[in-house]
C-alpha cells in the first residue's frame, strides 16, 4: 500500500481513518491529502482523515487535485508541506498517481534532477516518464 519515493516522502492509494495509527507507528509525521472530497461514493472525507491523523499525533495538509489538474499553487503548497513536516510524509489520492505527480513537480521545482525523480517513481510502481519535459523545465529554473 505505502510506496516510498524518497527517504522522506511516500505515497499510497486512499487511506481510511483507521489506518492513521498504524501510519504514525511506521514513523509518518504528516499526511498530505491530494484527493478532493466526494470524488467517489464511500470515500472518507478529508475531515475524517484529518481528525484521525491528528488523534494519532500526525499533521495533516489538504492539497486536492481534481479533474482540472495541477497548478503552480498546488506545487508550492506541496513544497511547503514537505518542508514543514518534522519527519516522513505520506501523500495519498485515489491510486497514489496524483500524489506521485505532485511530488515530482514539487521536487523538480526545487532543482532535483528529473531523471532521478522518474526513476524513484518507477521504483515505487508509478510511471511518470511522460512528465520528463515539464520536470526538466521546472528543474532548470
Amino acid at each position: 500500500m505505502v510506496a516510498p519515493l524518497s527517504p522522506t516522502v511516500s505515497v499510497s492509494p486512499q487511506i481510511a481513518p483507521e489506518d492513521c495509527s498504524s501510519l504514525a507507528a511506521q514513523g509518518f509525521t504528516t499526511i498530505i491529502n491530494n484527493r478532493p472530497d466526494d470524488e467517489a461514493p464511500g470515500q472518507p472525507s478529508g475531515a475524517m482523515i484529518e481528525a484521525a491523523a491528528r488523534a494519532s499525533g500526525m499533521g495533516y495538509v489538504a492539497i486536492p487535485i481534481d479533474h482540472n489538474g495541477f497548478g503552480p499553487d498546488q506545487v508550492v503548497a506541496m513544497v511547503d508541506a514537505i518542508a514543514a513536516a518534522p519527519g516522513p510524509v505520506l501523500a495519498y489520492c485515489r491510486s497514489g498517481t496524483r500524489s506521485t505527480h505532485l511530488w515530482a513537480l514539487a521536487e523538480a521545482s526545487c532543482g532535483t534532477d528529473p531523471m532521478s525523480l522518474i526513476e524513484a517513481a518507477a521504483a515505487a510502481g508509478y510511471d511518470i516518464a511522460m512528465m520528463a519535459g515539464t520536470l526538466k523545465h521546472l528543474a532548470s529554473r
